[in-house]
């Protein structure tokens, strides 16, 4: 048998359940035999103006049936998709565009503009699609050859805490073997019926797409998480199975009144990644959702997903990861590349067949990332990230090495202090940055938002964190705040916060 590309799990679904619902979105609701259709039209559409096989074009659209369109009319095409947030700047945007060579760009019509005035900064974009064309309409050219397992599937950017935004480039191969191990220990099947309010640029909710069209289930998409009130409503209308998210948006579903009480039957687990959750969310969590099952995870674009914390461990271990997913391994290593003891803090290192390729025309990047494995020929990924094990394997997020504050000669993680200042009464969100300071190296300052009807003290959270921590790693700064600014994946844009704390010039 030969090995499926992420196109051909379209193709499956499409033929094995034609009538079942693929997507809704708004009033918007299609099956799979519909998607596959749309899809078919575009690609060959595609395919028309001259898009080839190993070909990068750039998916820049909301949640929406449209964009879940581009994604797979780019694979069924031979090419790679290069997924961008619809909120893309465009120096941004042009500098993507550039970078990866993209030919063509299917874009929401309202960002049109935006993508032409970002051609400037691309010359070789030769293509702007901003409308899908209509699938009973007769076939704009004969069907594209099909893609290979090994060939590009995606490139997917990255930033980091400094410089440009680095593409991560994906495999079929990759994101299948990736998709295929979150499936089976998720447990989902073609009646789950997943809620996606993270955006589908944001590999998390990419992955959801991917995930449901695999086993055959219905994606809800929803644009955002501007309307909190909106998305409870989804969740009981579309009898909604799976809900995944992240710290900010389970932070403030558990602070709506009166959610704990409805029943919500259908909602059977939910997931968390992008940053790892306190012991104290968990808590509120459990009791506003105690039918679901929950499933604290980590990963990271290189790879996807590396870890989960099977939801019966979380009694026993609440801030743990958990174990590696299916088929991989996971270990935390010294500096010098041994195996860490338990309880040492180093480096978490990947390795799987999630792996990503490398970062593209970044060759110093992926060397750093990207190590000698086992064989000759294989690379595992170095994720950056600072992690210890206990004695029975399970994985414990420290801190990102270039996150961790120096002050006063010792080391803080900031979510070490974030997890106090969670744990104090009326605190919904928390995030720590360091701040430049001439006789201390950096000094810890701290960001919280309250609950609502909340009112929080500053002086009384800094006793709180005293009775805590270590006189080093009590914030000197606590600012109090409505809310705290997000990235467009949603999570707390510390970034943000930390260059806040730089002197102007």
């Amino acid at each position: 048998m030969t090995a499926r590309t992420l196109d051909d799990d379209l193709r499956a679904s499409a033929s094995a359940r034609p009538a079942h619902e693929a997507l809704v979105a708004g009033e918007e609701r299609v099956t799979y035999a519909q998607l596959d259709a749309a899809v078919e039209a575009l690609a060959r559409e595609l395919a028309a103006r001259g898009v080839e096989r190993g070909d990068r074009v750039a998916v820049v659209a909301p949640n929406g049936v449209p964009a879940a369109v581009a994604i797979y009319a780019v694979l069924r095409a031979g090419a790679a998709f290069v997924p961008l947030n619809p909120t893309v700047k465009e120096d941004k945007l042009g500098y993507v565009l550039a970078d990866c060579g993209a030919v063509a760009v299917v874009c929401d019509p309202r960002l049109e503009p935006l993508v032409q005035a970002a051609r400037e900064h691309a010359p070789q974009l030769r293509e702007v699609v901003s409308a899908l064309p209509d699938p009973a309409a007769p076939p704009a050219g004969p069907a594209p050859a099909p893609p290979l397992s090994v060939d590009l599937a995606a490139v997917i950017y990255t930033s980091g805490s400094t410089g440009r935004p680095k593409g991560v480039t994906l495999t079929h191969a990759n994101m299948r073997f990736a998709a295929g191990s979150i499936v089976e220990y998720l447990e989902m099947s073609g009646e789950d019926r997943v809620l996606c309010v993270v955006p589908l640029s944001f590999d998390y909710g990419l992955f959801q797409l991917l995930m449901s069209v695999r086993v055959g289930a219905t994606l809800v998409l929803e644009r955002g998480f501007t309307f909190p009130g909106k998305v409870v409503e989804l969740l009981e209308r579309e009898r909604v199975t799976g809900l995944p998210g992240v710290p900010t948006i389970f932070q403030v579903l558990t602070g709506l009144n009166g959610l704990a009480e409805r029943e919500l039957p259908d909602l059977r687990y939910l997931s968390n990644t992008a940053a790892a959750l306190s012991a104290t969310t968990i808590a509120a969590i459990r009791a506003t959702f105690p039918r679901a099952r929950l499933y604290s995870m980590y990963g990271l674009t290189e790879c996807k997903r590396v870890s989960y914390l099977p939801p019966e461990q979380l009694d026993v271990r609440p801030t743990s990861v958990g174990i590696p997913i299916p088929g991989t391994e996971a270990w935390v290593a010294r500096e010098d590349g041994s195996e860490a003891d338990p309880g040492e803090v180093g480096e978490l290192m990947v390795r799987g067949a999630h792996v990503m390729q490398g970062y593209w025309n970044a060759p110093e990047a992926t060397a750093e990332r990207l190590r000698p494995g086992r064989w000759p020929w294989e690379r595992v990924l170095a994720t950056g990230d600072l992690f210890r094990r206990d004695e029975e394997g399970f994985l414990y997020f420290v801190g990102r090495s270039d996150d961790i504050i120096k002050s006063r000669g010792e080391k803080v993680a900031p979510r070490e202090v974030e997890e106090v200042l969670l744990s104090a009464p009326g605190v919904q969100m928390a995030a720590v940055v360091g701040a430049p300071d001439d006789r201390l190296g950096e000094v810890v300052c701290a960001f919280v938002a309250p609950a609502d009807g909340a009112v929080l003290d500053p002086v009384a959270l800094r006793r709180h964190c005293a009775q805590q921590l270590e006189d080093y790693m009590v914030p000197a700064r606590i600012e109090v705040r409505d809310a705290l600014p997000r990235t467009p994946n949603g999570k707390v844009d510390r970034l943000l916060l930390a260059r806040e704390q730089v002197p102007s010039a």
